[in-house]
């Protein structure tokens, strides 16, 4: 009975060893284990106006589906965003010619539900019956019947605003569309948008923003907040020079973690915006999921202004 005792005994240590070395070796992927084992409840979302939740890290599609990278690894790679929560995937009807939204529509025939989907009309498709004739076209290479939020891609003349309010409406009306929003409007434009019927139904505005374009921070970014808007940042990631960046880098070292994901967890820290990076490698992705549940401490992000200051005026 004693050997059967002892037996158990060092079965136990043998087993508390065993789970303390799984730990250590966790421990020096702390970035994957983050992105693989964060619930939904601990991933970062941000919500429209209707009270709609998103992940604050979605994926871009821009460029894809068009030969830069093979079909089969842009596939999985999307298809890993979201099995890692970036489930809001953002593509328009000009990017190829229409090839990102056919590119997608693979992916969503396993996802649809799951995907909180976003496309574009172009400002010159938005006469007579253009935005209507622009949805249907990317409802059929999207294969789906709806889209969650359709964007006016770039700002029209004020005097075009309440036609195209009314245009996306019409398209709510039937169910085509959940919501709609806009890109690259400025605070005086989205003035104007809120001026005509219906324009505060706005759900977003797309801009440019990352770590070395604050711009927006001086108006646009304090405007949507006081008007309970999310803002979605495109190029979040800057560009390859700032994925460079040497304080980016040491950060990311600090928490096992990609200069990417530390670029995005700034992008995302009001909890007001909706980053959505572009990429085309399932390697990628997965470094940019750890943003979802990336906590960088207040001495961290005083660091980054300090390095990447609001530029002058």
């Amino acid at each position: 009975m004693n050997r059967q005792l002892l037996s158990r005994r060092r079965f136990t240590a043998q087993s508390a060893a065993l789970g303390l070395s799984l730990l250590t070796a966790q421990a020096r992927v702390p970035a994957l284990a983050a992105a693989d084992a964060a619930s939904a409840t601990e991933r970062r979302t941000v919500k429209f106006p209707d009270g709609t939740p998103v992940p604050a890290v979605g994926q871009g599609a821009w460029h894809l589906g068009q030969g830069k990278h093979p079909t089969a690894v842009e596939e999985e790679a999307m298809r890993a965003g979201i099995a890692l929560g970036m489930t809001l995937i953002d593509t328009s009807g000009n990017y190829g010619g229409g090839d990102s939204e056919k590119f997608i529509s693979r992916v969503l025939a396993d996802h649809r539900n799951s995907v909180f989907l976003v496309t574009k009309v172009e400002s010159d498709e938005v006469a007579g019956d253009g935005i209507a004739r622009a949805c249907d076209k990317s409802l059929s290479r999207l294969r789906t019947d709806y889209i969650d939020l359709y964007l006016l891609h770039s700002p029209v003349p004020s005097s075009q605003l309440a036609s195209v309010v009314a245009a996306f409406e019409k398209l709510r009306g039937a169910k085509k569309i959940r919501a709609w929003g806009v890109s690259n409007f400025n605070v005086n434009q989205m003035e104007a948008l809120f001026a005509v019927p219906d324009g505060k139904r706005c759900a977003t505005n797309q801009v440019l923003y990352n770590i070395g374009e604050r711009a927006i921070e001086r108006d646009l970014l304090p405007w949507c907040k006081r008007h309970g808007i999310p803002v979605m940042a495109y190029t979040p990631l800057g560009g390859s020079t700032l994925l460079r960046d040497p304080t980016l880098a040491e950060i990311g070292g600090a928490h096992g973690c990609s200069t990417s994901a530390v670029a995005l967890a700034w992008t995302i820290r009001s909890g007001n915006v909706i980053a959505i990076p572009r990429s085309g490698s399932p390697e990628h992705v997965k470094e940019n999921a750890v943003a979802l549940s990336l906590t960088l401490t207040p001495q961290e992000f005083q660091t980054l202004d300090r390095a990447h200051p609001l530029a002058r005026r």
